[in-house]
């Protein structure tokens, strides 16, 4: 690899020629360490012309294997005498230096004006240093005398320079002296930047030029292009808050209300929602003993707040056919009854806005007292059994449990006797649950218990076609909010009893739990498990589930060279066989080119260009 560089122009002072030292150009290959050549083999060639050479050549090496030719021409004048020659020159050149000294201006003027258009019309992307040599004579008089005006006339100034560099694209350099510092450090610099630079493209072009030859050689490989990206399914937001939030407003279910007997209004609400919150209700609806809790302020705070009437005539409510009417609960602090709806309203959200409650009770009770007094009786029910109850207390509860704690309290009374006003037969077993939270959380079965049907006053339901622990799972995400099915096969028992009872949140969390197990399967594993692919299509397209269904034939369409040899594929039906082949991955096209590259190489015996 070599880089030709052509050196255009005369640095020596026109005054002085016979003093002159070294030019700029011999200086810098007898000086620089890059160039590897002696004396005696720089000058190859000197064409004299009237005691002038029109061009002399010097070939030498740079950075060890690199060689190196430059053409320096001191004169002009072949651009008049020998176009040709001086434009295959220029036309070659990997780096032009053009040069003048400071101190003759109308040999630049003459440059500038006759030859320079001619240079930047053979120009081709070709880097360009203008090297201004000398220093200025009278540059640092700063009389104004007539004489010294004339002299700094003479002179082409640092202006005028970068002017042209301006006009060729050029860098310009100013070299005072040609020592050390300027030839080998500063023009040395910038002339090795640029030979860098020039090894750089060549390199490229040349690899380039190597793969385009080989392109020509020999068939070259198919791209195998990326799959279609799957459909992204999106998740439903959790309702979960607003449910047991409306449970309190619908007033379905109720099985307990508070009241006092001197004030007029009643409160309604569930004993499951309460004792999820409080132990304070745990005790008095008995599903905690005393000795269960072990903290004498909640015992105390039940005591000396609640008392069952166990009175058959419930004053001021009208006479209710029902056979199993609310517990009625005294409230014997007749202030905290007058708060107790804003009081369950603060509970029932869950969000434990303890400010919002300070205002709704101030709203009610002037006395700032008394408002206190009813504030420090909510923190006794909902106080931890063995830990100080105070406001800083519950705020930093809130805090660690935000928004809301039912999930996980609630699954305390899953599939448990306490409180249980319904049981569900299910396989020859029977599992209890809870009115309140089913009506709250489910639509079909909220209008199962309160239309005319035979639920409504039923407490044994039987359940068909559903499984018992597909039916503890969906119970379980009633409950809690979240399930975790224990396979493929079980989330799909899960999404069919979800889309039975219409709970399309739950159907959702059983499709992304499905793609998330199969997404995560390498293709060993599909290609051996036993799971039946097409069978699960079908039974996402029977029970509605779009999403899971549209997956379901990308994913056999990516996986096309897996589940086509399978016996199930049989059985899918012409329109999904057809969507399977239009979005297949790899395509039919991809494998041909792959069987005819094959062939090819099988044919030549020869090595395959990328492995």
């Amino acid at each position: 690899m070599s880089i030709h560089i052509v050196a255009l122009g005369n640095e020596g002072d026109a005054f002085h020629q016979d003093h002159r030292p070294s030019g700029l150009i011999r200086t810098y290959l007898g000086r620089s360490p890059l160039v590897s050549g002696d004396e005696s083999s720089l000058l190859l060639n000197a064409a004299s012309a009237v005691a002038r050479p029109v061009f002399t050549e010097y070939q030498a090496s740079a950075f060890g294997n690199v060689k190196l030719v430059v053409h320096d021409c001191p004169v002009w004048d072949i651009f008049d005498s020998d176009w040709y020659t001086s434009r295959n020159l220029i036309g070659g050149a990997d780096i032009i230096v053009i040069k003048y000294n400071v101190n003759d201006k109308f040999s630049f003027h003459e440059v500038k004006d006759n030859y320079i258009p001619v240079i930047k019309r053979a120009l081709n992307s070709v880097p360009v240093i203008i090297a201004a040599v000398g220093t200025r004579q009278n540059e640092e008089l700063p009389c104004t005398c007539p004489l010294c005006t004339s002299d700094r006339g003479s002179c082409v100034s640092t202006t005028e320079g970068i002017q042209l560099a301006k006009e060729l694209g050029a860098t310009y350099l100013e070299l005072h002296s040609l020592d050390d510092f300027y030839i080998g450090k500063y023009f040395g610099g910038v002339l090795e930047y640029f030979m860098i630079q020039a090894l750089n493209q060549k390199t490229s072009e040349k690899m380039k030029k190597r793969k385009m030859t080989n392109s020509f050689h020999g068939i070259r490989p198919p791209q195998l292009e990326q799959p279609e990206k799957m459909p992204v399914l999106k998740a439903e937001a959790s309702h979960y808050n607003s449910d047991l939030n409306n449970l309190l407003f619908c007033c379905q279910c109720v099985d307990v209300v508070f009241y006092h007997p001197d004030v007029k209004d009643i409160v309604e609400a569930h004993k499951i929602v309460l004792c999820a919150v409080s132990h304070v209700f745990m005790l008095l609806f008995n599903v905690k003993s005393p000795t269960d809790i072990q903290d004498a302020s909640i015992i105390k705070t039940t005591q000396d707040l609640f008392a069952i009437n166990r009175d058959a005539v419930f004053p001021g409510a009208s006479q209710e056919s029902s056979s199993n009417p609310p517990l009625r609960v005294i409230v014997k602090d007749a202030l905290f009854c007058s708060c107790l709806s804003d009081i369950l309203r603060f509970i029932y959200s869950g969000a434990f806005q303890w400010e919002e409650l300070e205002e709704d009770v101030r709203r009610k009770l002037k006395d700032s007292g008394d408002v206190s007094n009813v504030i420090e009786k909510v923190q006794c029910i909902l106080k931890t059994p063995g830990k100080i109850n105070c406001l800083r207390n519950c705020k930093t509860y809130q805090a660690r449990k935000p928004l809301w704690f039912y999930n996980t309290s609630l699954k305390f009374f899953l599939n448990k006797p306490m409180l249980a006003d319904v049981v569900f037969e299910i396989q020859g077993t029977t599992v209890p649950a809870h009115r309140a939270i089913l009506v709250a959380r489910c639509e079909v079965m909220a209008a199962m218990f309160n239309g005319n049907y035979m639920e409504a006053k039923s407490v044994l339901i039987p359940v068909y076609g559903v499984s018992k622990e597909t039916f503890l799972s969906f119970l379980e995400y009633l409950y809690t909010d979240s399930c975790c099915p224990a396979g493929i096969f079980q989330a799909m028992c899960l999404l069919i009893c979800a889309e039975m009872y219409q709970v399309s949140r739950l159907q959702h969390i059983c499709e992304l739990f499905i793609i998330t197990q199969l997404q995560s399967m390498p293709s060993r594993e599909l290609a051996s498990m036993n799971l039946d692919i097409v069978d699960l299509l079908k039974k996402a397209k029977f029970h509605h589930s779009d999403c899971l269904s549209t997956w379901l034939l990308h994913f056999i369409a990516t996986n096309y060279l897996i589940f086509s040899q399978k016996p199930e594929f049989q059985d899918l039906s012409v329109e999904e066989r057809s969507f399977v082949e239009k979005h297949r991955w790899p395509s039919n096209m991809y494998l041909k080119q792959l069987a005819e590259y094959r062939k090819y190489i099988h044919s030549r015996k020869c090595r395959c260009l990328v492995m």
